[in-house]
């Protein structure tokens, strides 16, 4: 049930409207070029008239969920399917709505549903055709062993699957807010075997073990948790001191380089971004295998939605109603390579 910090009072410095382009796309990002039509950091509005997915894939995601609002697989299955993709969505918990509102109903699931789910998609032999495992809130360290174990039977039955996780443990100004033993779960037994990680920087700085205010001290946490495992890292929110006021950074990181998307703030704040953008990141990157596209299509579509949310002052993310922003973002915004 993740959110990325957005709020910062309206500025004017960064509403000014950007020229359209027209743009014939055959599907989202498929033309790398097209990265190339920004002509400023914060990006340019694009104009799409055609956009179809062409290659779609199956993707098994594993976290919470809620039957009001969009956090965790509420927040992460709409975007990857309305992407062209097939979702198998495994619930780690039910509940009403998400916890930030102070009360809620529903339970918990047991990590042998988990177990369960899986042993029956494997009855019917689509496991072979799983592209992808997707994690976010895990509940308990039993369930994050249930995740694990998940992850591994994919990949046994399809060695080109990949795990992408992402590290729920806290956040910037909460703290850790997930049961004792999960943290150390993720970092002592999902982080060898994940192949790709999307924390945020409070999860960069309590995996890595130390503060990320400058690049230099990113670079070095994002290279330590490469070497224990994850070959590709998004982290979804980056606030360090070259990050100017008025701004949120993304980064991103692979064997490629550094890249960093840089947006306006806005004055939002919603639950569930994170899982969104988690989700997006995710399916670009296996489309792509590119770091810096993936991060500029799912960074472009996740502030498309924001923007569309802070206008509306809604609680929820409005995931559905923004939903032409997951696979044509008004606003494209483009990563810069800070080097490797």
């Amino acid at each position: 049930m993740r959110a990325i910090p957005t709020r910062l009072p309206r500025s004017k410095g960064n509403a000014g409207r950007m020229p359209q382009v027209q743009v014939k796309v055959r599907h989202l990002w498929g033309i790398r070029r097209r990265a190339d039509l920004a002509q400023s950091s914060f990006g340019q509005e694009v104009s799409v008239q055609e956009v179809s997915v062409e290659v779609s894939m199956a993707i098994l995601s594993i976290q919470s969920h809620v039957a009001y609002g969009h956090v965790g697989n509420a927040a992460a299955v709409f975007p990857m399917q309305r992407l062209g993709h097939e979702v198998w969505p495994i619930h780690t918990v039910q509940f009403s709505n998400h916890t930030g509102y102070g009360t809620w109903r529903g339970e918990v699931f047991p990590a042998s549903l988990i177990d369960a789910c899986l042993q029956g998609i494997e009855d019917r032999g689509m496991l072979a055709t799983c592209q992808g495992v997707l994690s976010g809130y895990m509940g308990s360290a039993a369930t994050g062993e249930a995740i694990l174990r998940a992850a591994t039977r994919v990949k046994a039955h399809n060695p080109e699957a990949l795990w992408c996780c992402d590290p729920v443990i806290g956040d910037v100004g909460r703290g850790i807010y997930v049961q004792s033993g999960i943290p150390e779960f993720i970092r002592d037994h999902a982080l060898p075997h994940a192949n790709i990680l999307t924390p945020n920087q409070f999860e960069l700085e309590w995996l890595a073990g130390h503060a990320t205010i400058s690049l230099d001290d990113t670079r070095r946490a994002l290279t330590a948790l490469h070497a224990r495992g994850p070959k590709t890292i998004l982290v979804t929110s980056w606030r360090g001191e070259t990050t100017p006021t008025g701004s949120l950074d993304l980064l991103a990181s692979d064997a490629s380089g550094l890249f960093r998307l840089r947006t306006p703030l806005l004055d939002v704040e919603v639950n569930g971004a994170g899982d969104a953008i988690a989700a997006m990141f995710f399916v670009h990157w296996l489309r792509t295998r590119s770091a810096a596209e993936a991060l500029a299509a799912a960074g472009s579509a996740i502030w498309g939605i924001l923007a569309k949310t802070a206008a509306a002052k809604s609680r929820e993310l409005m995931l559905v109603q923004a939903q032409q922003e997951i696979v044509a973002p008004s606003r494209l915004f483009v990563a810069e390579n800070l080097g490797i």
